[in-house]
């Protein structure tokens, strides 16, 4: 539970020096801990804070006003967990108390963020605070909004200085050589959005498969036991990583022609930064596995469900008889099913199912008799079809 608090305070901008055996030395103490106090009251005003429209009860430093103050704050955000509310004492009911404020300041954070978005409000950057930070880079004292027609002069000034101190051909030649007119820097912006939603994709996609991979690597036993260790190492790099990229018109004018240059991620320069000792670890021969279309033979065709793999011509079967093609049935005489006489006491194929049944007719269209369209006979020589009775002559 410590390690999802740290992590929550990091994620909600937490400044505070706080690590798990602090923490839980805070905890053990409650309100007589500075840095548990401190927690809880910096939580209570970034709450009231966000939540402009339901003012929060503010936790004070006295530790007897602030157990009031909390118990009152928590019944105003319906704190799920139960005890709360009474006089806290254990380290457990500390814990939950700023997981619980944690999660409530992370939630109303993303309200607060959502409400903006959709009410589409973006804050503009004057061309004064622009102007600080260009005299804030070149060193120059601050401008004055009454001394803004010479503080372009000495900004140029102070470029050209800073110019004959690069060496020759350092900076190189811009990209855009030609002034563009209102309409095409709308054009550019609009190309820029457009780029700038396809990379935030792609970074998010990076991201999530960095996760992914990161937490693949705690599966195993002995990681589970170095949890809190691999979180303390991955989650403050982890939450440095933006999804949205800070490329704007500005760069294109900033361009040189060397950027037109493509150098390959395998070259030197590139290696430097992104070599490591696990690129040197060569891997032996590995096993084919296979898996190539043309080696693959296709399976035999298979059997429908509703029909039994039978074999192809007859021979002997039954009783008395033959199979498929082959000989009668019981008592009877030549082929079965697709071949001569036979049946149940009478023929086959045309001669017995549809012959010949028991004694003489079968089940069949033609022949002697049976259950078909001409059939004449069928037990005891009768018959049930257009032209023969069952039991008559």
């Amino acid at each position: 539970m410590e390690c999802d608090i740290l992590d929550g305070l990091d994620q909600v901008g937490y400044s505070g020096s706080l690590d798990e055996k602090t923490l839980s030395a805070a905890c053990e103490q409650g309100f007589n801990s500075q840095e548990f106090a401190h927690v809880c009251t910096w939580l209570s005003s970034k709450l009231q804070h966000c939540d402009t429209k339901d003012q929060k009860s503010e936790i004070p430093d006295d530790p007897e006003k602030a157990k009031h103050e909390l118990s009152k704050l928590l019944k105003e955000l319906f704190c799920p967990y139960k005890g709360l509310d009474g006089e806290l004492k254990t380290k457990k009911e500390h814990l939950k108390i700023l997981l619980f404020l944690v999660s409530e300041l992370q939630a109303m954070q993303i309200i607060t963020s959502k409400t903006v978005k959709d009410t589409k409000i973006e804050k503009k950057i004057s061309p004064l605070q622009d102007l600080q930070a260009i005299c804030k880079v070149l060193k120059l004292p601050e401008p004055d909004q009454q001394q803004t027609t010479d503080l372009f002069s000495s900004i140029e000034n102070e470029v050209k200085v800073l110019l004959k101190k690069v060496p020759e051909k350092h900076t190189g030649k811009p990209v855009l050589k030609e002034s563009l007119n209102s309409e095409q820097w709308r054009q550019l912006e609009k190309i820029n959005g457009v780029l700038l939603a396809d990379y935030e994709c792609r970074r998010r996609m990076l991201i999530k498969r960095l996760d992914v991979t990161v937490q693949s690597f705690s599966w195993s036993d002995r990681a589970k036991a170095k949890t809190d260790t691999m979180a303390r190492a991955y989650q403050p790099k982890r939450h440095s990583l933006t999804l949205k990229s800070s490329i704007s018109l500005a760069h294109l004018l900033a361009a040189r022609e060397d950027i037109c240059h493509m150098v390959k991620t395998s070259s030197e320069s590139c290696r430097e930064r992104t070599a490591c000792a696990v690129n040197k670890v060569l891997m032996g021969r590995v096993p084919d596995r296979g898996g190539r279309p043309s080696e693959i033979e296709a399976p035999p065709p298979e059997m429908p469900p509703w029909q039994k793999r039978q074999d192809r011509g007859g021979g002997g079967g039954g009783y008395r008889g033959g199979g498929y093609g082959g000989g009668g049935g019981r008592g009877g005489g030549g082929g079965g099913y697709g071949g001569g006489g036979g049946g149940y006491g009478g023929g086959g194929h045309r001669g017995g199912y549809g012959g010949g049944g028991h004694r003489s007719g079968g089940h069949g269209s033609s022949g002697q008799g049976g259950w078909g369209r001409d059939g004449g006979g069928g037990r005891n020589q009768g018959g049930r079809g257009f032209k023969g009775g069952y039991y008559q002559r």
